[in-house]
């Protein structure tokens, strides 16, 4: 469920933050996180993934202690977070999700060796588009368009 990155000393979530630990695993969350085991799952098909999914946090104290291993302290989570913390209070039943990738489900029917093959707009490394050139600067007659309003932000001493 996480991984110390040795460069920050930080617990990182290996899946997401939302990620439910195993339930036999719920004990060693406060102490020993590192061993804890995620909820997560993968959808295999021949070998290759085709989706993948998780059951997700439900109580209140549990989504606490996860972002609290992962250096969130109590206000900035309450700032980020305050609206699912708020929700878990009154109650939320088990629950998950998957996602398709319909890209791979093509790449694996059209016996491509990438899924770049099949993509229809495939995106480098730096999620650059090579086709439409984004992401690209945006003009000031679009943001006055859109009513949107740039502010440099300050440089704090």
């Amino acid at each position: 469920m996480f991984e110390r990155d040795e460069a920050s000393g930080r617990w990182m979530a290996l899946h997401h933050p939302f990620t439910s630990p195993k339930e036999e695993h719920l004990e060693l969350l406060a102490h020993d996180p590192g061993v804890c085991h995620s909820r997560a799952y993968d959808m295999v098909l021949n070998g290759t993934e085709v989706g993948g999914g998780s059951m997700r946090i439900y109580r209140k104290e549990v989504q606490q202690e996860v972002l609290r291993h992962l250096g969130i302290g109590e206000q900035e989570a309450r700032d980020k977070f305050g609206f699912l913390l708020d929700a878990l209070k009154y109650g939320c039943p088990p629950h998950g999700g998957i996602a398709f990738g319909l890209d791979r489900l093509v790449m694996l029917m059209a016996g491509a060796a990438s899924i770049r093959e099949v993509m229809a707009f495939p995106k480098t490394q730096t999620a650059a588009c090579l086709l439409t050139q984004a992401p690209s600067p945006v003009s000031d007659a679009q943001l006055r368009e859109l009513n949107i309003r740039l502010r440099a932000i300050k440089e704090q001493p």
